[in-house]
């Protein structure tokens, strides 16, 4: 009888143990199974969160199981968009800095600078755990006032104008793929109503996939090609190669 017990406390624990490294292997392995020799590249997006255009994205992201990275606006993680932020998170995307205000960084003098930054990774970091790793201007306006205050590197990326209503999802698409290229990072936005980039998603990610392109977070985009993001003054990567 003993051995019978022993015998099963043993199956038991082997296929705890077989489930358990299976699960806890996942995420790793969904990191890990980006293949250098062929193209990534980093789809992102700035101004979320919110409890609209931002879930809608996650939930384009989970159809075609692909990952991105959101440059989000501090002043819009309150309490009813913080789980929106933590599933992007438990999704495999990255959170990144856009600023607590979305203003002109220009415009601010240095520790206000620090101040915008500052607060809005203690706001990720209270979500996740993790500060924000890059950091994407509003507007792309940039200084040396801008660049000396923030201890982060900075990201552009190829755009569509996908701010602007009148352009169509078909448009937004189109622009992007002829732009794209091995090692690119892709600036689309997310804010409250801009449904057209969310529509472009059937037509970008499928198209991107046929085309052979793997997705990353912008970490990891940095990572699988072997380059350290520099903080140098005036650096700011659209492409990473």
């Amino acid at each position: 009888m003993k051995k019978i017990l022993l015998s099963t406390i043993i199956l038991i624990l082997i296929f705890t143990s077989c489930n358990f490294s299976k699960e806890g292997t996942s995420n790793m392995d969904r990191k890990y199974s980006i293949d250098p020799s062929k193209p990534v590249i980093a789809l992102t997006f700035d101004d979320g969160p919110n409890t609209t255009t931002t879930v809608e994205m996650l939930d384009k992201l989970e159809k075609y199981d692909v990952v991105a990275s959101f440059f989000v606006v501090g002043n819009h993680i309150n309490d009813a968009t913080k789980d929106v932020i933590k599933r992007a998170y438990d999704m495999g995307c990255e959170i990144n800095n856009h600023s607590r205000t979305h203003a002109a960084m220009t415009s601010l003098t240095g520790e206000e600078i620090k101040e915008e930054v500052k607060y809005t990774d203690d706001k990720v970091f209270e979500i996740t755990g993790e500060r924000t790793k890059f950091f994407r201007p509003p507007y792309i306006a940039t200084n040396d006032t801008v660049y000396d205050s923030i201890d982060l590197p900075f990201i552009c990326g190829y755009g569509s104008t996908d701010y602007e209503d009148n352009v169509s999802p078909q448009e937004r698409s189109t622009k992007i793929l002829e732009q794209i290229t091995d090692g690119g990072i892709i600036l689309l936005h997310d804010f409250e109503g801009n449904s057209k980039t969310v529509e472009a998603m059937d037509l970008l990610i499928p198209a991107l996939i046929e085309q052979g392109y793997q997705f990353a977070t912008v970490s990891q985009l940095f990572e699988v090609k072997g380059i350290e993001p520099s903080l140098e003054n005036g650096v700011i990567y659209t492409v990473v190669k």
